[in-house]
């Protein structure tokens, strides 16, 4: 089992954000599909945050973090670009791993990035893996996270 976490960064500066966190099989494929399609269009997103539009926030890695035979996916806010690849701030409580803590600047390679995203006037674009989660979690939760946090997936 993977677990993801579905922490989503504020639309609004000083707001709570609800995290959450999703196990979800290793092989699940509607996952892997999300991964695959966030990593094939990182440069794109990279490029972008590199010089933000002004209607766009909240710039963020999904990172896949291992310990043992524990693996966990947590969203890194902020991040930049580093000579042997990037580093950022762990923004979700571990669950499975014990390596790491919230809150921690953590270094990580391209290899380990499995999601980005940022809002857009109000909407997320990119966090295919939130949308992946959508299809495992109970629909008021995925109402909750769609009216709250401006998910169209």
């Amino acid at each position: 089992m993977l677990l993801i976490a579905l922490f989503l960064v504020p639309l609004t500066a000083g707001a709570q954000s609800d995290d959450k966190v999703v196990d979800i099989a290793r092989d699940d494929p509607d996952m892997n599909a999300a991964i695959k399609h966030a990593r094939a269009t990182l440069d794109d997103f990279l490029k972008l945050a590199e010089a933000p539009p002004n209607d766009t926030q909240g710039y963020k890695l999904k990172v896949m973090v291992r310990d043992g035979d524990a693996t966990e996916h947590f969203w890194v806010i902020p991040f930049s670009r580093t000579k042997e690849g990037f580093e950022g701030t762990l923004a979700n409580e571990p669950q499975a791993v014990r390596n790491v803590v919230a809150g921690q600047t953590i270094q990580f390679t391209r290899d380990d990035i499995s999601d980005w995203g940022y809002a857009k006037n109000g909407r997320q674009i990119g966090s295919f893996t939130v949308c992946a989660m959508f299809k495992q979690m109970p629909k008021e939760d995925v109402e909750f996270y769609r009216t709250n946090y401006g998910f169209d997936c």
